[in-house]
């Protein structure tokens, strides 16, 4: 029964796609696209599933997506995030990275080489006793907050969740990403780290992306994120 309720669940889940088009910033949530570059999949709200793809990095839906959208004032310390366009009803993993921007947040060459930290993580948690608990199936939005010692300038925020409901078969994991144009104020002398490219940073295989969410392997013992460690500022 235990199977079949959880066949049920994937197959319903598989509707529930959606994009992050809202950028969260001092308190307000903005405009769809206002800050964040317009994905691909802004109509279909369809996951990438191809780690090695270029789409993993911002999923642009083409080259006039980054002038199209405009860079928001953050102050280092502060609360961001990101508001999803549907109920995130699919059990995953959330994340966020940012990459210095050069020359600007509005270029298309931002983001583009090994360049990219980790500031926030949200992983299931584990129990021998309950197994994997994930967020709230009825969220609808996300915050964090970016690093007090960030240093000033111009970066993208990379928000993203890796879906685990059909993450049992390699290329089954769904990613969803949004990248918002930042210039950060009042920051510090940080030296972000580990930095990763995107593509690069994730493998097919890593254990937080090929993973039977509903039969864990033997000797389980909590879920392992995939990329660099987070670096906290």
């Amino acid at each position: 029964m235990r199977v079949i309720l959880a066949a049920l669940l994937a197959t319903n889940l598989v509707a529930a796609h959606y994009t992050f088009p809202n950028f969260i910033v001092n308190g307000t949530t903005t405009a769809e696209w206002q800050y964040v570059r317009m994905t691909e999949n802004h109509w279909s709200s369809g996951p990438v599933t191809d780690v090695k793809s270029s789409a993993i990095r911002c999923y642009e839906l083409d080259s006039t997506s980054a002038g199209a959208a405009g860079i928001a004032t953050v102050t280092a310390g502060s609360t961001v995030g990101f508001k999803a366009s549907n109920t995130m009803g699919h059990p995953g993993y959330f994340s966020a990275y940012m990459s210095t921007a050069s020359p600007a947040a509005n270029s298309n060459s931002a983001g583009l080489g090994k360049t990219w930290f980790k500031i926030w993580e949200w992983s299931p948690t584990w129990t021998a006793s309950a197994g994997l608990s994930f967020p709230s199936a009825d969220i609808v939005q996300f915050t964090f907050t970016i690093p007090k010692n960030t240093p000033n300038g111009q970066y993208l925020l990379r928000a993203e969740q890796i879906a685990l409901h059909l993450s049992g078969t390699q290329g089954g994991a769904q990613f969803y990403i949004g990248c918002a144009q930042i210039n950060v104020v009042g920051g510090g002398n940080g030296s972000p780290g580990p930095t990763v490219s995107f593509p690069g940073a994730y493998s097919a295989t890593d254990p937080g992306i090929l993973l039977n969410i509903y039969a864990l392997p033997a000797g389980y013992s909590g879920y392992k994120a995939p990329g660099p460690a987070v670096w906290k500022g």
